[in-house]
């Protein structure tokens, strides 16, 4: 069954000598694999490679068929164009760094259109600013509420964050309490918009220090996530 849609590119793997497989975010089923035969082959394929650089925008007609782990693409356009996410230094950085988050936590194969609408208007925001230092932060932090963990806000004048219920308490409990400039970040962060960023500002050590912190918010609230392999090169490069 032949099947238009559009998509995101999360990662993709190598598989044997001319093929990838693509794990893509998609409109209207959630994540979905492909293998891509023979574009790895300069002959056939090559020029179609750099359609599946990490977060691309695509439109696809794909050739669905039920109970198969491995769907394959008929035919495929770009959706949007990028101008600098793939070629500016940081901004690829945040593209391999974020790619690898959302490969691990996105796994539902299910229509979500609220996620794919933010996933895709979050990356063309981040390809035309000249400002993004803490796009990384607020992009997570926002993540959250898409995969069911958003900090509850209710109480946002207490002095402490508790990381393992999602909420704002009046009194340290336990290891996973935040107080202090974390606690601080956190607040000011809640509830803007991204072009409200620039009224932030933050050093590099804050920022590792909150996006270790919102690592381990993601580490608490899902189970099978892992710090991913890109964050100390991420560290290294963006701050």
């Amino acid at each position: 069954m032949l099947i238009k849609t559009k998509v995101i590119v999360l990662s993709k793997l190598k598989y044997r000598d001319n093929d990838l497989i693509v794990k893509c975010f998609t409109l209207h089923r959630g994540v979905v694999s492909y293998l891509i035969r023979g574009v790895l082959n300069s002959k056939k394929g090559h020029s179609k490679v750099a359609y599946f650089q990490l977060l691309s925008q695509l439109q696809i007609e794909e050739n669905f068929r039920e109970n198969q782990s491995l769907q394959s693409i008929k035919d495929l356009r770009l959706d949007y164009s990028f101008t600098s996410l793939h070629t500016h230094v940081l901004k690829s950085s945040i593209v391999m760094f974020l790619s690898e988050v959302l490969a691990s936590v996105l796994r539902e194969e299910e229509e979500n259109k609220q996620l794919y609408h933010y996933l895709e208007t979050t990356f063309r925001w981040l390809d035309a600013k000249d400002e993004f230092s803490n796009f990384h932060l607020l992009f997570l932090l926002n993540l959250t509420r898409h995969l069911g963990f958003y900090p509850n806000n209710t109480d946002v004048n207490h002095m402490y964050f508790n990381l393992n219920n999602g909420l704002f308490e009046p009194r340290k409990e336990g290891i996973y309490s935040v107080s202090g400039e974390n606690l601080t970040i956190l607040k000011q962060l809640l509830g803007i918009n991204f072009d409200e960023l620039d009224n932030i500002k933050l050093n590099s050590k804050q920022r590792q220090s909150f996006l270790a912190m919102l690592l381990l918010y993601f580490e608490l609230h899902l189970g099978s996530f892992r710090k991913p392999k890109s964050l100390e090169i991420f560290n290294q490069v963006f701050n």
